[in-house]
């Protein structure tokens, strides 16, 4: 019998709780879940690849099933070959969501069609999260405990803090 992997892939700057609804549902449906942290060239992250490696190892750690957390600076489906993976899992927000997974996934099959795509909606208290709007909200002293665990919301606002001691 054969693992059956699964790869969900983000940048996870920073990993919040529609992050983690997806990868607890995600990891239901696999053996073993690959999370794969990556680099967007065209995001700014608040956090470095590392630190965003530790954050979202931290938060996984009491999630069930077998979950690796996997650094990744490739094509996607070259990564999720390389893992092993059969499926790919992607979480979706919104219609807007959908346009853009919907054109990837199309390239992604041209690029490998023996690796499936899953899309899991997001829970409905969680649609609105995006970790871009978290950053906002704590740059401008917003409270953002409602969109990430505590010890993220400290590791944001620890940034934040340097962050407006190195701009002043």
């Amino acid at each position: 019998m054969s693992v059956r992997t699964g790869v969900y892939p983000g940048t996870f700057d920073p990993v919040t709780l529609g992050h983690m609804d997806i990868i607890r549902r995600g990891a239901k449906l696999v053996d073993r879940l690959v999370i794969g942290v990556t680099t967007n060239p065209s995001k700014s992250p608040m956090f470095t690849l590392d630190e965003r490696m530790a954050m979202v190892q931290r938060e996984v750690a009491d999630v069930e099933g077998e979950i690796h957390v996997v650094s990744f600076d490739s094509l996607l489906m070259d990564f999720a070959e390389r893992e092993g993976a059969s499926v790919i899992v992607r979480g979706l927000r919104a219609v807007a969501d959908f346009e853009y997974e919907y054109q990837m996934t199309g390239m992604n099959q041209q690029l490998n069609n023996r690796i499936e795509t899953v899309f899991l909606m997001a829970d409905v208290a969680l649609q609105p999260i995006a970790s871009r709007w978290v950053k906002e909200i704590a740059m401008f002293g917003g409270d953002i405990n409602k969109f990430v665990t505590d010890a993220v919301n400290r590791d944001i606002v620890a940034r934040v803090n340097l962050i407006g001691r190195k701009g002043s």
